[in-house]
């Protein structure tokens, strides 16, 4: 079994790495962790050459930072087998699904809100697209999860 859990710092985010765990744990799941930064080459920032590689090399250090925290918690829970993957791409949603099915994941396990939640009783767009699109079954963690 694959799971796949997108990693961005939230709370959520976090409650789905423990859910994973327990499916890594009492499944023998092979877990993949994945942050999505923004692509910042199709935007038009305004911002000099130099100032838009300063710009991403800042997100890619602040993904990888998210991936090495997200491993080190899965650690912390007993897992060791797993990957991570730093993407880049202008739609996060898209590139996760993009990813399940490339990999042939089985399992999506994403928090129902990440850093960009701002209403209680909505799903976050990411999660909510990811659930519409998703070639895999999608575990929504929605609140601190129970183990």
């Amino acid at each position: 079994m694959k799971v796949l859990v997108p990693v961005d710092g939230s709370k959520h985010s976090s409650e789905g790495l423990k859910v994973a765990s327990h499916y890594a744990t009492t499944k023998n799941a092979q877990l993949h962790l994945i942050t999505v930064i923004p692509s910042v080459a199709d935007i038009d920032l305004e911002l000099s050459a130099s100032d838009r590689d300063r710009l991403l090399e800042s997100l890619k250090s602040r993904g990888e930072e998210l991936l090495a925290k997200a491993k080190e918690q899965m650690r912390s829970l007993g897992v060791s087998n797993v990957s991570t993957v730093l993407a880049t791409a202008p739609s996060p949603a898209q590139e996760i699904v993009s990813y399940a099915e490339k990999e042939k994941i089985d399992l999506i396990v994403i928090g129902g809100r990440g850093r960009s939640a701002n209403q209680r009783f909505h799903l976050g767009s990411v999660a909510e697209n990811v659930v519409r699109h998703s070639p895999s079954c999608v575990y929504v963690v929605r609140e601190p999860s129970w183990i």
